[in-house]
C-alpha cells in the first residue's frame, strides 16, 4: 500500500502549510480562550460552577474522543475533503456559540466545535506529512509545532481583549473569518491525499472510547456537586469502567483497530503516552480556576487576567523555538521527562498563595512551568512517532494528541473537586496547584525511567 503524495518540486509551495496551520491555530486557541471569559459567560447565562467546567470539558472531550476516528476516516475518504468539512462544522458551531441564548445551547455548540476540531487536528498533520518530504517536512513540522505554542501564548491575551473591549461572544465569532481564509487556501492550494484501500473507521472502538471518556468525566464533575456516594456519580463511573473494558476487548479483536494496543508493548512509547496524558492536568488544568480567582476574587478585568496568565505561554513559545534551534538533537527522554519535572516545580511555586497575594505572585511559577511546557509539548507527537513502527506512525501521533486532550478534560474535572472543597479561594487554588505539582513530578520521573535514551525526538521528520 502506497500513499498518494505531491511530487517534490524545486520551489517549495508553502501555502498548504499556511492552510493547515490556520486551522490548527484556531482549534488550539479555542481549547483555552474560554478560560479568561469564563466568569462573564457564567454570569451572563446564569451557569453553575459545573456548567462552567463543561464549557471547557465539552470541547476537550469531543476533541479527544473523536480524534483517532477522524484520522482513520480521513485516510479513507480523503484528508482535504474531511478538513474542509471540519472547517465548515467548526465555523457553524462557533456561530452557534456566539449567538447562544443559554448555557445548555452553548455547551452543546462547544461539543460540536470539539468534533470539528478533532477532524481538523487529525488532518492537518496528515496533510503536512503527505505534502512535504525530507528537510521540507522537518521545517513544516517545526512550523506546525510553533503554531501550537503561539496558540497557547496568544489565547489568554486574545480572550481578554475580545471579552473586555467587545463581548465574550466575540471569542467565538472571530473564528468565522479565520475559517473562511483557511477554507479558501485549502481549496486553492491543497491537493487531495489518502491511503488507497484504507479501511473503514473503527466504529465500535470510537463508540466505546467516547462513552468511557464522557462517563468518567461526567462522574468526576458530578462528584464535586453531589458527593461520591450519589447515584449521579456512581452510575456514570460504573458505565465508564464497563465501556473501558469493552474498548480494550474491541481493539484487541479488531482487524483494523482505531488504536493498536500492541504499540504499548514498547516501554518507551508507553512512557511518552503517560507523559502526554499527565502533562495537561499538571500544566494547564489549573489555569481555569486561576482565571476565576483573578477576576472574581482579585477584581481583575479580562485583559489584566490574560496578562497575569501569559508568562507561562510566552515562556513556552520562546523556549520551544530556542530549543529547536540550539538543541536539535535533544532526546525525547530529556525533553519530555525534564520538561515534566519543571512543570511540577512551577506548579509547586504557584501553590504558595496567601490571603493578601496579588496576581504577580503567580509569575515565577508560571515562568518555570512555561520552560517545562516549551521543552515537552513540541516533542510529544514526534517522540511517539519515533518509537512506533513506521506503518503506525500516524496512529501514534493521533494517540498522543488524544491522550493530551483527554488528560486536560479529566484534569479540569478532578481538580475541580479540590477547588470546590476549600472555603477560601486562595486556599482552594493552592490545593489544585499542589496536586498539579505532584502529577508533574511523578510524570517526569516515570518518563525518565521508561523512555530509552537513543532516539532523538525528531527522528521521523527526515524521511
Amino acid at each position: 500500500m502506497t500513499e498518494t503524495r505531491i511530487p517534490e518540486t524545486t520551489t517549495t509551495n508553502w501555502r498548504p502549510l499556511v492552510a493547515a496551520c490556520l486551522g490548527a491555530f484556531m482549534l488550539l486557541v479555542d481549547v483555552t480562550i474560554v478560560m479568561v471569559a469564563l466568569p462573564q459567560i457564567t454570569t451572563d447565562l446564569h451557569m453553575s460552577f459545573t456548567g462552567g467546567q463543561w464549557l471547557l470539558d465539552g470541547y476537550a472531550l469531543a476533541l479527544a474522543a473523536l480524534l483517532l476516528a477522524a484520522g482513520s476516516f480521513a485516510d479513507h475518504a480523503g484528508r482535504r475533503k474531511v478538513y474542509l468539512v471540519a472547517l465548515g462544522a467548526f465555523a457553524l458551531a462557533s456561530l452557534a456559540c456566539g449567538l447562544a441564548p443559554s448555557g445548555g445551547v452553548l455547551v452543546a455548540a462547544r461539543v460540536v466545535q470539539g468534533a470539528g476540531g478533532a477532524a481538523m487536528m487529525a488532518t492537518t498533520l496528515a496533510l503536512i506529512s503527505a505534502t512535504y518530504r525530507g528537510r521540507q517536512r522537518g521545517i513544516a513540522f517545526g512550523v506546525w509545532g510553533g503554531v501550537n505554542g503561539a496558540a497557547a501564548a496568544f489565547a489568554p491575551m486574545l480572550g481578554g481583549l475580545l471579552t473586555e473591549h467587545l463581548h465574550w461572544r466575540a471569542i467565538f465569532l472571530v473564528n468565522l473569518p479565520i475559517s473562511l481564509a483557511a477554507a479558501w487556501l485549502t481549496v486553492r492550494a491543497v491537493e487531495e491525499s489518502r491511503l488507497p484501500g484504507g479501511g473503514r473507521p473503527d466504529w465500535a472502538g470510537m463508540v466505546t472510547f467516547t462513552v468511557a471518556a464522557g462517563a468518567l468525566t461526567y462522574g468526576l464533575i458530578e462528584a464535586g456537586q453531589y458527593g461520591w456516594t450519589a447515584a449521579r456519580t456512581l452510575l456514570p463511573l460504573g458505565a465508564a469502567a464497563v465501556a473501558l473494558v469493552a474498548f480494550l476487548v474491541v481493539e484487541t479483536r479488531s482487524a483494523r483497530p482505531m488504536l493498536d494496543l500492541r504499540l504499548f508493548a514498547d516501554r518507551s512509547f508507553s512512557g511518552i503516552m503517560a507523559g502526554a496524558g499527565l502533562l495537561m492536568p499538571a500544566a494547564f488544568a489549573c489555569l481555569a480556576f486561576t482565571s476565576i480567582w483573578l477576576q472574581r476574587d482579585l477584581g481583575l478585568g479580562p485583559v489584566l487576567a490574560g496578562v497575569a496568565l501569559s508568562p507561562m505561554a510566552a515562556t513556552s513559545l520562546v523556549v520551544s523555538v530556542a530549543t529547536s534551534r540550539l538543541f536539535p538533537g535533544l532526546s525525547a527522554r530529556a525533553a519530555v521527562g525534564g520538561g515534566l519535572l519543571l512543570i511540577g516545580l512551577g506548579a509547586l511555586l504557584q501553590g504558595t498563595l496567601g490571603p493578601h497575594s496579588s496576581w504577580t505572585a503567580l509569575a515565577p511559577g508560571l515562568v518555570v512551568t512555561g520552560v517545562g511546557v516549551g521543552l515537552a509539548v513540541p516533542s510529544l507527537s514526534s517522540a511517539a512517532m519515533a518509537f512506533a513502527p513506521p506503518p503506525r506512525a500516524g496512529m501514534a501521533a493521533g494517540a498522543v494528541n488524544t491522550v493530551r486532550q483527554l488528560g486536560y478534560a479529566l484534569g479540569i474535572a478532578a481538580l475541580g473537586l479540590l477547588y470546590q472543597g476549600e472555603p477560601a479561594p486562595y486556599a482552594a487554588l493552592n490545593d489544585t496547584y499542589r496536586a498539579s505539582a505532584l502529577i508533574g513530578l511523578v510524570a517526569g520521573v516515570l518518563v525518565l525511567a521508561a523512555v530509552r535514551r537513543a532516539r532523538p525526538a525528531l527522528a521521523h521528520t527526515a524521511g
